[in-house]
C-alpha cells in the first residue's frame, strides 16, 4: 500500500486546475493502482534474494523525497511549518514509517494479495479510532459495512479451513498477517492525524516531511543494526531486479499521482485506487506464481466490494 492517500488530496485551494474527463481520470488511477501493486510484488521478490528490509524502504523513501522535493520547489510553498504541528508532523512520520516496515514485513511472509487484503481493512480501524477520539458514531450502515468487509477477510485468509483444521499455515504466517494488521492500524492513526492535526497544511510539504521523517528513519535504523540484515544488499540478479522495480514503480506512481490529483477529482474517482489488491493478485501469480484459493478470491472480492462501497458513501 501507499502513503496516506488524504495526503494527496487535500491542500489544494480553490483555484484548482479543472478536473480531466472522467475517463481519462479512472485510467490514471488505475495505471497508479497497478504501479503500486507491482511495487509490492517486486519488494517480494528482492526479499526472497537477499534484500534487507531496511534497505527497501530506504531507498523507496529517498525516491519519494526526492520527488516531493522537487515539486514542493517547483510549486514555492513554504516548507515553514505551523506552531504546535511539528509534533503532529513527526507522528504522521512515524506511522508512515511503521506501516512500510509493517507491510513489507507482511509481504515478506504470506502471499502479496492476502498482505494488501489485510492491510486494507484500515477502514474498519479508523473508524473506531475516530469514534474512540471523540468523533461520530458509525452508522448502523457503516457498521454492516464494516462487518461485511470483515467476513470477507475471513474468508480472504481462509480462517474457517485453518481453524477447522483443513488447512496448514506455519507461525511465519501468523506473523506476516499480524504484521498486515499493524500495517493498517499504524495507517489509520496516520489518516486521523492528517484529517484532524495538519488539514490546514498543505498536502506536498506534509508528504515531504512525511517522506523526510521515514528516510532519517531508516538511516538510524539501518546505522543501529535495529533489524538484523535490514540494510543486505541482494544477492542475486533478480534481487537487484526487484529493487529497482520497486523503486521505479513507486517513485513513477507517486509523482504521477501527485502532479495530477489536482484534476483527478479524488472525491469521486478515488474508489478506482482499490483495484490495487486485485492488481496485485494477477501480478503475484504471473511474477511469483503466487495463488490463492477459489474461497480466498471470493474473500477477497467481498473486502474490495465492501471498501468500495464505504469509500463511495464517504464522497456522496
Amino acid at each position: 500500500m501507499s502513503a496516506p492517500r488524504s495526503n494527496l488530496t487535500s491542500g489544494h485551494t480553490d483555484n484548482s486546475p479543472q478536473h480531466f474527463p472522467r475517463q481519462i481520470a479512472v485510467m490514471i488511477l488505475a495505471t497508479v493502482a497497478c504501479c503500486f501493486a507491482g511495487n509490492h510484488v517486486a519488494a517480494r521478490l528482492a526479499f526472497e534474494n537477499g534484500t534487507g528490509l531496511l534497505l527497501a524502504v530506504l531507498c523507496r523513501s529517498g525516491v519519494a523525497l526526492a520527488i516531493l522535493a522537487v515539486i514542493v520547489s517547483i510549486q514555492r510553498h513554504s516548507i515553514r511549518l505551523p506552531s504546535g504541528s511539528r509534533r503532529w508532523q513527526f507522528v504522521l512520520g512515524l506511522m508512515i514509517t511503521i506501516q512500510s516496515l509493517c507491510l513489507y514485513s507482511a509481504v515478506a511472509r504470506v502471499p502479496v494479495a492476502l498482505a494488501l487484503l489485510t492491510a486494507n481493512s484500515f477502514p474498519i480501524i479508523l473508524a473506531l479510532l475516530t469514534w474512540g477520539l471523540g468523533g461520530p458514531r458509525p452508522t448502523l450502515k457503516a457498521t454492516a459495512l464494516m462487518l461485511f468487509i470483515l467476513s470477507g477477510l475471513v474468508l480472504a485468509l481462509d480462517l474457517p479451513g485453518i481453524l477447522g483444521g483443513g488447512v496448514t499455515v506455519t507461525d511465519d504466517w501468523w506473523l506476516g498477517i499480524g504484521f498486515a494488521l499493524m500495517a493498517a492500524t499504524a495507517l489509520s492513526v496516520a489518516f486521523w492525524v492528517t484529517d484532524h492535526k495538519l488539514a490546514t497544511l498543505n498536502g506536498s510539504v506534509r508528504s515531504m516531511f512525511t517522506m523526510l521523517v521515514v528516510f532519517i528513519a531508516m538511516i538510524i535504523a539501518g546505522i543501529g543494526e535495529v533489524l538484523p540484515g535490514g540494510m543486505a544488499l541482494p544477492q542475486a540478479v533478480p534481487g537487484w531486479i526487484g529493487l529497482a522495480v520497486l523503486v521505479l514503480l513507486y517513485g513513477g506512481a507517486f509523482s504521477v499521482l501527485f502532479i495530477t490529483v489536482p484534476r483527478l477529482n479524488m472525491a469521486r474517482n478515488a474508489s478506482v485506487m482499490n483495484m490495487e489488491p486485485i492488481a496485485t493478485l494477477l501480478f503475484g501469480w504471473v511474477v511469483l506464481g503466487q495463488m490463492i484459493s477459489p474461497i480466498q478470491m471470493v474473500g477477497g472480492a467481498i473486502v474490495i466490494c465492501g471498501i468500495v462501497i464505504l469509500t463511495l458513501r464517504k464522497s456522496a
